[in-house]
């Protein structure tokens, strides 16, 4: 979706992709791994490639590596949330449902 612009404001993004869950304010902090869950996520919607292939693999990684470390760098950045995000990222729910399985 293209960015909208409002009078008097820069372009601002008004849809984003539905899979990327919010890492900011998570008790305790996100993890590298759930960093580069989130960027991998990016990156598959952003470029459309599922399945990487010797001739993606290259550009796919290189993109992922960049975004990660971008994501890192913003949420350094950020100053603390107020509330906590609304839902848990894919691997604390994994790791939740994993230890209600064995609990």
């Amino acid at each position: 979706m293209p960015p909208r612009k409002t009078r008097g404001e820069s372009p601002r993004v008004v849809a984003m992709c539905r899979n990327i869950t919010t890492l900011r304010g998570l008790q305790p902090a996100a993890t590298p791994e759930e960093i580069e869950a989130a960027a991998r996520q990016y990156v598959r919607k952003v470029s459309g490639v599922q399945s990487i292939s010797p001739q993606t693999e290259e550009a796919f990684e290189l993109a992922v590596r960049k975004v990660t470390h971008a994501t890192a760098d913003l949420l350094a950045g950020l100053p603390p949330r107020k509330q906590p995000p609304p839902t848990l990222p894919p691997l604390r729910r994994l790791a939740s449902k994993s230890a209600a399985s064995l609990g």
